[in-house]
């Protein structure tokens, strides 16, 4: 049986080796290499941070970043939702993103938004299937290993949020 639970440090090595598989597949992200638990830490907020856990082991990951510090902004943050290799179809990434999606606008949040490169079929079935809309197109936008990459650009706007 597959929970899900809040994500604390202690799972960071965890979470850092399917945050790795992921940048192997060089269709999940720009990164190239894990960043350290401090780096990470600070970049993301401190609600909104779950993990995938089935027979005491961490099977996936999902947290959410600020997109600016800008006030106004407040409320919109980047999803991130990484499943690891080996289980993936079994229901994992949908867990993961309802609760990530319950716990945002829980915290204030009214949008969540996603880049996602083209390739990366799953992840955008996901983000559709959890009523992200696709707002754009970005071409060649950065490189990855010296190769430019398109990123198509997916938000969801939070049903419970008022606007401000």
């Amino acid at each position: 049986m597959i929970s899900i639970a809040k994500f604390t440090q202690n799972q960071w090595q965890e979470v850092a080796v399917i945050y790795k598989e992921g940048i192997d597949t060089k269709n999940a992200t720009f990164r190239t290499e894990v960043p350290s638990w401090e780096e990470w830490n600070a970049s993301h907020h401190q609600h909104s941070r779950f993990v995938a856990v089935e027979e005491n082991k961490v099977v996936g990951w999902c947290a959410i970043a600020p997109v600016s510090k800008r006030f106004e902004y407040r409320g919109v943050a980047e999803v991130s939702v990484y499943v690891k290799q080996g289980v993936v179809g079994k229901g994992i990434g949908s867990l993961l993103m309802e609760a990530v999606i319950g716990s945002s606008e829980n915290n204030g949040i009214w949008t969540l938004y996603s880049s996602l490169f083209p390739e990366n079929i799953g992840s955008e079935k996901l983000h559709v299937k959890y009523d992200f809309r696709k707002i754009g197109y970005r071409e060649k936008i950065a490189q990855l290993d010296g190769v430019w990459r398109d990123t198509v650009l997916y938000e969801r706007r939070s049903k419970k949020q008022q606007l401000l």
